[in-house]
């Protein structure tokens, strides 16, 4: 199947834009501001500050994109100010508190931050006069996990065992009303916006050094020479490379630019032939690295985290022709790559391993 994720077709599309995008510090915001900056787009990047030295913003920096305001979702004055000034093309809303086991200790912050944060976005998006699309990013555990043998679609049912999960449920019903009281696609012609949010699976990916992610655990006892401790070993989830959804907003928002019909929500993961178990997650890590053990770090008092989560990706394959391109043991043996890199090449590794993705 041709790719439509490629280098000429979204260079097209995003060349000479101006693109907003809150997050753009974390992990997938500072891989979607380079890639922006790869198509020739113009950047504007709204965000906290990073937490970790070692992030992927800090060591991109050579490569760093376009304008960078440090400043806080909640502040909605400040918000939409800056939208305000930059008069997007498109905005990517990435900004969030994205942290099961966090959300638990900070349950209230992560409402506030996800949904109120949310509501200051789509809020702001009216200070644009002209023709502006907007993605806003939230995960794929906004569904009501039954715990089964279920691949979840976009029209089934919301929740949220956890502060998180809720909170970005919650957030997908803030995307929903906006767009059915301010934004709505029958009216397209007189306010030019257009809004869908994305469901993505659980990425990987170089230059992700957030507490309580399998991918930096497992890179840092592997570093260190000690046993990987995996939580819920047998736990299944949809495992992705961090360019695969990224791709899919990329696409997904190019078209929608052209036609608001393609508003609303669109799930990006693996095949489902794809799915690992968080066990399977570790010793592919280990069989990439070379060496290496893991040890069951279980622990019945701990907090509760999702034991089965899969995603039916029909509807981004049939009415946009995405696809993943990497297997779950690609998408694995790209992560330890950029983290076997040296410091002063992660940068110019970054760059080269978007410009690898768009050429498969």
């Amino acid at each position: 199947m041709e790719t439509v994720v490629n280098k000429a077709a979204l260079t097209t599309a995003y060349s000479g834009k101006k693109v907003f995008i809150t997050g753009h510090t974390g992990f997938k915001g500072t891989w979607l501001a380079l890639w922006l900056k790869e198509l020739g787009a113009r950047v504007k990047g709204y965000a906290l500050a990073p937490e970790n030295a070692a992030c992927i913003f800090n060591v991109t920096q050579p490569f760093a994109p376009g304008e960078t305001v440090i400043a806080d979702i909640r502040n909605k004055t400040r918000l939409a100010g800056e939208i305000a000034a930059f008069q997007p093309d498109y905005i990517f809303h990435l900004a969030a508190q994205p942290l099961v086991r966090r959300s638990y200790d900070i349950p209230a912050e992560t409402f506030e931050v996800n949904v109120a944060g949310t509501a200051n976005l789509l809020e702001s998006l009216q200070k644009v006069t002209g023709k502006c699309t907007t993605l806003v990013i939230t995960t794929d555990k906004v569904y009501e996990n039954k715990e089964q043998d279920i691949l979840y679609k976009e029209e089934d049912p919301l929740g949220g065992y956890d502060p998180y999960s809720a909170s970005k449920a919650c957030a997908e019903l803030v995307v929903a009303s906006f767009r059915n009281s301010f934004f709505n696609t029958a009216d397209y012609v007189h306010h030019q916006k257009a809004l869908a949010s994305v469901r993505a699976g659980n990425v990987i990916g170089g230059g992700d050094f957030s507490k309580d992610r399998i991918l930096p655990d497992i890179v840092t006892a592997l570093k260190n020479q000690q046993a990987i401790l995996v939580r819920n070993p047998a736990a299944v989830r949809p495992w992705q490379h961090v360019l695969e959804p990224l791709g899919g907003y990329l696409l997904l928002a190019s078209t929608l630019h052209q036609d608001p019909a393609y508003s609303g929500a669109y799930n990006f993961g693996p095949e489902p032939s794809d799915h690992l178990t968080v066990k399977e997650l570790a010793e592919q890590a280990i069989a990439a690295w070379g060496s290496g053990s893991w040890k069951d770090g279980s622990n019945p008092q701990a907090v509760h985290e999702a034991h089965l989560l899969q995603l039916n990706i029909e509807k981004a394959k049939q009415q946009l022709n995405w696809h993943p391109k990497l297997t779950a043991k690609d998408a694995v043996n790209w992560t330890i790559d950029w983290y076997r890199q040296p410091a002063a090449a992660a940068a110019s590794f970054t760059v080269n391993q978007i410009n690898r993705y768009m050429a498969l």
